[in-house]
C-alpha cells in the first residue's frame, strides 16, 4: 500500500488526466475492490464487471474528490455503484415477471408452441427496419443494459429507451 504522500500524488496524476497514475491506482485498489464485490455478490464474473465499471467511473469522477480519505471516497463509489446494480436487477426482475403473468394469463387455446411462436419472431425481427433490429437484438439476445447500450449508440438514454419501446411495440404488431 501506498504511503499518503505518494496516494496524494497519484491522484493529482489521475485528475491531471494522466494513464500512468491511473494504472497505478488500478494496481493499488483493484484487489481489494474486486474482494468488497465479491463479498456482496458471490459472484466472479459480476465482481469483474462492477471492479471495471469502478474504474470507469473514477476516471469520471475523479476530478470531484477533494482530499477527503481516499478509501473512503473509492469505496462509497463502489457502494454505490452496487446498489445501482441491485435496482437495475429489481426493474428487470420485475419487469420479467409482468411479462410472465402476462403469458399466463392467456387463454390455453390461444397460447401457440414455442416452434410457432420462434417462427414468428424471427420473421418479425426480418421484417423490422435494420437499426430497429439492431436494437432489439443488442438489448435482448446480448443483454446489453439500457445504459450501455445508449453510449454504444452514442445517445442518450432517454432516446435509447424509446426506441427499444416502439421496436419492441412494433414487433408484437408483426407477429400478431
Amino acid at each position: 500500500m501506498a504511503d499518503i504522500d505518494e496516494l496524494s500524488q497519484i491522484i493529482a496524476g489521475c485528475q491531471s488526466g494522466d494513464s500512468g497514475s491511473f494504472s497505478q491506482l488500478v494496481d493499488l485498489y483493484s484487489r481489494r475492490c474486486y474482494g468488497f464485490f465479491y463479498r456482496l455478490t458471490g459472484n466472479r464474473s459480476l465482481s469483474e464487471d462492477l471492479l471495471s465499471e469502478l474504474f470507469v467511473k473514477l476516471v469520471e469522477k475523479i476530478a470531484g474528490f477533494r482530499g477527503e480519505r481516499f478509501e473512503n471516497w473509492l469505496f462509497s463509489v463502489a457502494a454505490n455503484l452496487f446498489r445501482d446494480h441491485l435496482r437495475a436487477r429489481q426493474r428487470e426482475t420485475r419487469m420479467l415477471e409482468k411479462q410472465v403473468l402476462e403469458l399466463e394469463s392467456e387463454p390455453a387455446e390461444e397460447k401457440q408452441s414455442g416452434k410457432d411462436v420462434f417462427d414468428r419472431l424471427q420473421n418479425g425481427l426480418k421484417d423490422l427496419d435494420e437499426d430497429t433490429r439492431e436494437l432489439l437484438m443488442l438489448r435482448y439476445y446480448s443483454e446489453m443494459s439500457f445504459k450501455d447500450l445508449a453510449e454504444f449508440r452514442g445517445e442518450p438514454i432517454g432516446t435509447t429507451l424509446a426506441k427499444v419501446h416502439r421496436g419492441v411495440k412494433r414487433l408484437r404488431e408483426l407477429m400478431e
